[in-house]
């Protein structure tokens, strides 16, 4: 039977007694029903994970013993840090999701040109937490012990000014496939809107940034579909999704 996963912010250490927050406990008791004795699998973003076991329940929280750290990791070898358009509805929210389980390190929400989404002050932080509690649903599901970093929103000039990484690509469906070439230990990846990037100035300021085009196949995938195909590739290529 799978364990149950859950995600804290709070320091933790062996036979610690810790009270769970109210989402996770709420989620413990009113969701999947446990009670005192069921075992669970606590982590906190720093590395590692617990066993525990439930000591005690009730309306509005959940009390937990952990048992010896273990110093599991399921992070790939290679870091990739999506900078992604933000997406119309919950399109944004699947991104994040499925690109947690497929291992990205960090992801920045960007705006550009054709960019249809329009946030910006306590709105765009709300979304900026929202996405975060996704990111960790997802480390929760996929057995990750280091949710990915999920930095504010912000412009595609301060983003492309600001990163590093060995290899730098941007999806364009005219340019060529990718070539593997010598192992990167790290990747940024530039993802455009719906609408795509613009290629007068924005596909020209990420090449002069240092960024590859790069191309997924003959078919023109939506902006959705399109990361999510190239991290797999690029996991495949250098990470942790290599054929055995």
């Amino acid at each position: 039977m799978r364990v149950t996963r859950i995600y804290t912010s709070q320091t933790l250490g062996p036979n610690q007694d810790i009270e769970l927050e109210p989402g996770p406990s709420h989620h413990l008791a009113r969701v999947l029903r446990l009670g005192a004795g069921d075992s669970l699998t606590l982590f906190n973003g720093l590395g590692g994970e617990y066993p525990g076991s439930i000591t005690a329940v009730d309306k509005k929280q959940v009390r937990v013993l952990t048992g010896e750290h273990r110093d599991i990791e399921r992070e790939s070898p290679l870091s990739i840090h999506l900078g992604i358009a933000v997406s119309r509805g919950e399109r944004m929210d699947w991104l994040v999701q499925k690109s947690t389980e497929l291992g990205v390190t960090a992801l920045t929400p960007l705006l550009t040109e054709h960019t249809g989404v329009k946030l910006s002050g306590e709105r765009a932080t709300r979304k900026i937490r929202h996405w975060q509690q996704i990111a960790i649903s997802a480390c929760e599901q996929c057995g990750r012990n280091r949710p990915p970093a999920i930095h504010p929103l912000q412009p595609l000039e301060h983003w492309l000014a600001a990163t590093t990484a060995e290899r730098k690509f941007v999806l364009h469906h005219r340019a060529d496939a990718l070539e593997a070439g010598e192992q990167p230990a790290s990747i940024a990846l530039l993802v455009g809107p719906e609408g795509g990037l613009s290629g007068e100035s924005e596909v020209s300021a990420a090449a002069e940034a240092g960024y590859t085009a790069l191309r997924l196949g003959p078919r023109v995938l939506r902006t959705e579909t399109a990361p999510l195909a190239a991290i797999a590739i690029l996991q495949s290529c250098w990470g942790d999704m290599k054929p055995q």
